[in-house]
């Protein structure tokens, strides 16, 4: 989560820069964006921060707390209340952000928003307006860590010049509208921890410019589209946690810059691609707890260099691969829980292992398991 949160953060700080000069202390905002975010205030209870205190005045362009605007036409630009944070305001509050109520659908009345960010706060409840696709300008949207319900918006694609979108940990339900693929220059998408079902949009590979795809802990079934083994800039791909079947498609071996892979806690059956293990560049391997069956590949190369490697839970057979000896570095490796058999190879990276990543197997032997006869 570290990794994750560190990310998205360098990502936002990227794109708000390119929009910082729009703030100036100079800048009067319109009437009708100084009510639209007086409606927004209504619909929210903060009983002990205090974030809105400082929305007072005609001027909802200076110092109304998380609130910018473009300071040629007066238009609020960016909206960043987020209660998890080290702002002062709430450091001083000498607690963590908690605001109950519902996000209005006043907030699509500020027709010049470039960022949306509402995040953290725990006990935010109700749907995400429908009319939020009408914020063409937007960049960013980041409802993360709410209470949110009912489904994403069915033309959220309308969102043309999104580049995040982030509504973890809510309790979004309904399937991933087809149109999402309609942004092409998303770069980051989370939609981890909610309700979220149904099969992943066939023309997933039209988001070509995503770099994260963080999809696990929903409800998402069907099969994983081999075209996303096409898109060359993702990194991260996390579909653990869901209701996913069929077979790991081959083509995510090949893909040049993946470096974390999370498919467990799914019902995936079939063999492991030998590309996947024979992968440069992933890091992080984890496919446990599913169906898969066979072999595992002996296709470890002196370039494979896995921090975590999780195969524990499955149906695989045979012997551990020797090719494992030849990796430049394995960190944590898991493979218990198989029916394993033979001899475990000797030498690194078995000989920093303990007896647990080899457990309940059918009848391997050797260090650090019982000596072989």
């Amino acid at each position: 989560m570290a990794a994750t949160s560190l990310h998205i953060c360098l990502l936002l700080f990227h794109v708000l820069l390119a929009t910082a000069g729009k703030s100036s202390a100079t800048a009067v905002c319109s009437s009708t964006d100084r009510g639209a975010l007086l409606e927004f205030r209504s619909s929210l209870s903060d009983p002990y921060i205090g974030v809105f205190s400082s929305w007072t005045g005609d001027d909802c362009c200076n110092n109304w707390f998380g609130v910018a605007c473009d300071p040629e036409t007066g238009r609020v630009s960016d909206l960043n209340l987020r209660g998890e944070s080290e702002d002062p305001i709430l450091t001083r509050a000498g607690r963590s952000g908690l605001m109950t109520g519902r996000i209005s659908p006043a907030i699509c009345s500020l027709d010049h928003l470039s960022t949306l960010i509402i995040a953290d706060w725990k006990q935010i409840t109700g749907s995400i307006p429908s009319c939020i696709t009408s914020l063409s300008a937007l960049r960013i949207l980041d409802l993360v860590g709410n209470r949110l319900s009912g489904s994403l918006p069915h033309d959220i694609g309308k969102l043309s010049h999104l580049t995040v979108l982030n509504i973890a940990d809510n309790q979004i339900s309904g399937s991933i509208p087809n149109s999402l693929t309609q942004i092409t220059g998303l770069m980051h998408l989370n939609l981890a921890n909610n309700q979220i079902s149904g099969a992943l949009p066939y023309n997933f590979l039209n988001l070509n410019m995503l770099s994260r795809a963080l999809l696990g802990r929903n409800q998402i079934s069907g099969e994983i589209p081999a075209s996303i083994g096409f898109m060359n800039r993702l990194s991260d791909l996390d579909l653990a946690e869901n209701r996913l079947s069929g077979s790991i498609p081959a083509s995510l071996g090949s893909m040049s810059v993946l470096s974390s892979l999370y498919l467990d806690s799914n019902h995936l059956s079939g063999g492991i691609p030998a590309m996947l293990l024979g992968s440069k560049g992933l890091g992080i391997l984890n496919l446990s707890r599913n169906v898969l069956e066979g072999k595992i590949p002996d296709a470890f190369t002196s370039r494979s260099y896995f921090t975590s490697l999780d195969l524990s839970f499955n149906k695989l057979q045979g012997e551990v691969p020797k090719t494992l000896l030849t990796a430049e570095y394995i960190g944590h490796i898991d493979l218990s829980h198989n029916h394993l058999c033979g001899r475990i190879p000797a030498g690194s990276p078995f000989d920093h292992v303990d007896a647990a990543s080899f457990a309940n197997n059918d009848c391997l032997c050797s260090w650090p398991l019982k000596s072989c006869q």
